[in-house]
């Protein structure tokens, strides 16, 4: 063989090896593309669609918390979010804003598709729009009971009360019957103590989050004279316990403004919603696996 076919065999031999080894080398890529994307999907997969959103003032919550609780040791991923966070404030917004709902807590809804529970509901309930049914919502009354006139009113002012009370039972007829054997009536409501006036309503909403120490002392002088006045009223509270309350509330407002204030702008939020369901997904996991191993 003369030298130049001996030259051509070895260049037909590299770029052969060459080409073999980008290949090799694109496959391997691929794989690990493939790999990184079932990861990722299976991530996806697993983060939990089920949303319970609560807040630490309300006694609704308290019942239903341990009722969560319950489904996710049987086995459910419901991740429970408290709206005291920005986070989850805004979490919950975004999904009343995509699915056209609104409500207070708890507040129950699937962030995949949207079917939602307003209020509390029984475990068996909450199995069912776990399940993917829809819940409707419960019924409600037509609107609040008329006001009990205050001790000392006219025999007219009582008997049209009674006349009110008496119609509003009966414009109510379609709710359950529990709910109806709650309802006291106007002759018994008449005969319980009432009080002499309305008391003196402490500064709510915005006005709380910027009244002071001495406005709200101002409103526990005034709460104090109202209490002498309708001593008779059973289980009344001091009013230093009253005032107390309200500071911590105020307080907590002022948090809340605080920490909504001090996000940075280069946070990307939905990030960081996705991010703590994550966590959030993941410790119930966890909490899963200790239990079964009978760790505390």
């Amino acid at each position: 063989m003369n030298e130049e076919v001996k030259d051509a065999v070895v260049e037909e031999t590299e770029v052969a090896t060459a080409e073999a080894e980008v290949a090799e080398a694109t496959e391997e890529k691929t794989e690990d593309t493939v790999a990184a994307d079932e990861i990722t999907n299976a991530d996806e997969d697993e983060l939990s669609p089920w949303y319970y959103f609560f807040s630490s003032g309300c006694g609704w919550c308290k019942k239903a918390s341990p009722v969560v609780e319950e489904l996710n040791s049987d086995g459910y991923d419901i991740l429970m979010l408290d709206v005291a966070e920005p986070d989850n404030q805004k979490l919950e917004t975004e999904l009343f804003e995509e699915y056209n709902t609104r409500c207070g807590t708890p507040f129950f809804i699937n962030a995949d598709t949207g079917k939602s529970i307003c209020g509390f509901r029984e475990k068996d309930v909450l199995e069912k729009w776990l399940a993917g049914e829809d819940i409707p919502a419960p019924p409600r009354p037509t609107g609040p009971p008329p006001k009990v006139p205050f001790i000392g009113a006219s025999k007219k002012e009582e008997s049209t009360y009674t006349e009110s009370m008496d119609k509003w039972i009966k414009d109510n007829d379609h709710m359950p019957d529990d709910w109806k054997k709650a309802q006291k009536s106007a002759k018994d409501l008449l005969n319980a103590p009432r009080p002499k006036s309305d008391p003196p309503r402490p500064p709510m909403g915005q006005d709380l989050g910027q009244a002071t120490d001495a406005v709200l002392e101002k409103w526990g002088v005034d709460m104090g004279v109202w209490q002498e006045e309708n001593k008779h009223l059973p289980n009344m509270q001091p009013t230093s316990n009253l005032v107390a309350q309200i500071k911590s509330r105020r307080d907590q407002l002022a948090g809340k403004v605080d920490a909504v204030n001090t996000v940075s702008p280069s946070v990307n939020n939905t990030q960081l919603n996705s991010m703590d369901a994550r966590v959030q997904a993941l410790e119930v996991k966890i909490d899963k696996l200790m239990s079964h191993f009978g760790v505390k």
